[in-house]
């Protein structure tokens, strides 16, 4: 009984450690409010407001948009206008907007097809807040065939490009050592470009998010929280190799693809892309070797036919959920937080292929500078930057 007591009084000890702390700093705080220092420097100045469009919805009703508020304070929309004339417009959930909060306002306005409207909302305080439609196109709706139909553009884009890189696998293994440290070296190549590139899309998706999600810190600590779960996860139980390392790589790229299917179906969404016949070779020809860096890491072993399966859907299958999730439930912090995640993703598995290849070779820092590597590393930097030409609109 002496011994129980003994083992709890010393847990009981921390716990107390912990609690007197954290009760002093809650009362400190809500001392702080309820005495409201800045009182006597209040000089009648309206508070400051704040109002960021996420969303916007154009159907048989009308303009919705679904709007969320930054300021210091709540705040009221009073008036709204579209193309500078007054429109009734009806808010849900009703009421001043808190800070933070998202609400939904719908006008019932006649939007004219491939017209741009400019939207101004204007606060009880008098601040504006405008949002412009660039160009007015329904907004896809949940049906079956408008799933369906992304689905394919997205099996098109994500799911056969990789199958058809990882096609090249068998021509591979005939590679010697040199070919296999030029494609691994190429497998980091495409690999730094869709890492710069993925990045500079999300901190742009960042800017037009609400300040209060602090979009630039957002995409960098959640791209570094992202790096270092994997390289936890990935050396857990050893160095990936083979196999392993090529799932790695197609995690990556899926979460690479996921991103672009994002993009993808919120600019369908917005109406400011069309997606012709040429774009859609372009985006398939730009994939291409993604299905190539998969397979480097195979080349020394001999996986299961199931293994290139479930590496195209792994690598490919994202890109079609980005497209669902881009037309029909699209927000930019989201999106930018995705896109943070996967270009996390993608570090990792340039360290862990770069490591690979420095293990392949007895004198691992000459090889980094071997023409074979340098040579590969610029071909798939080359190549993927001349492919996203294609592909930029």
């Amino acid at each position: 009984m002496n011994e129980q007591a003994q083992l709890k009084r010393p847990a009981l000890s921390r716990l107390l450690l912990v609690l007197v702390p954290l009760t002093v700093m809650l009362g400190m705080f809500v001392w702080i409010a309820s005495l409201d220092p800045l009182r006597s420097f209040n000089n009648g100045a309206p508070p400051v407001e704040a109002l960021t469009v996420e969303r916007t919805i154009l159907d048989e009703t009308g303009i919705g948009l679904l709007v969320r508020a930054g300021g210091s304070d709540a705040m009221v929309i009073a008036q709204v206008a579209v193309d500078d004339a007054f429109w009734t417009f009806t808010q849900n959930p009703p009421g001043p907007i808190v800070r933070g909060g998202a609400v939904w306002i719908q006008i019932p306005y006649p939007w004219v097809f491939g017209e741009a409207h400019a939207i101004n909302m204007l606060s009880n305080t008098g601040a504006s807040f405008e949002h412009e439609i660039a160009v007015a196109v329904p907004t896809p709706k949940a049906t079956v065939g408008q799933l369906r139909l992304q689905a394919l553009v997205g099996a098109i884009v994500g799911l056969l490009p990789v199958a058809l890189g990882l096609i090249f696998y068998p021509a591979m293994r005939s590679a010697g050592r040199v070919g296999v440290s030029f494609l691994l070296a190429l497998t980091v190549g495409l690999l730094t470009f869709l890492l710069i590139d993925m990045t500079s899309e999300a901190l742009e998706l960042a800017d037009q998010a609400a300040a209060l999600f602090q979009g630039s810190a957002m995409v960098w600590l959640s791209g570094l929280a992202s790096f270092l779960m994997l390289m936890a996860i990935g050396r857990w139980r050893g160095t990936p190799e083979g196999l392993a390392l090529a799932f790695y790589i197609a995690l990556g790229i899926g979460l690479h693809n996921f991103g672009e299917g994002l993009a993808i179906g919120g600019a369908f969404a917005a109406g400011s892309a069309g997606l012709g016949t040429f774009l859609v070779l372009g985006f398939a020809l730009h994939n291409v070797t993604e299905g190539i860096g998969i397979a480097a890491p195979m080349l020394r072993i001999r996986p299961p036919l199931w293994s290139f399966a479930a590496l195209t859907l792994l690598a490919g299958g994202p890109a079609v959920l980005g497209m669902w999730a881009g037309s029909l439930a699209y927000a930019p912090q989201w999106s930018a937080l995705a896109m943070a995640v996967g270009a996390g993703a993608i570090l990792q598995v340039m360290v862990e292929v770069t490591a690979y290849l420095m293990r392949q070779s007895s004198d691992r820092q000459v090889v980094l500078f071997s023409p074979a590597v340098l040579g590969g590393f610029l071909a798939g930097l080359g190549f993927m930057y001349a492919t996203a030409a294609l592909i930029k609109v």
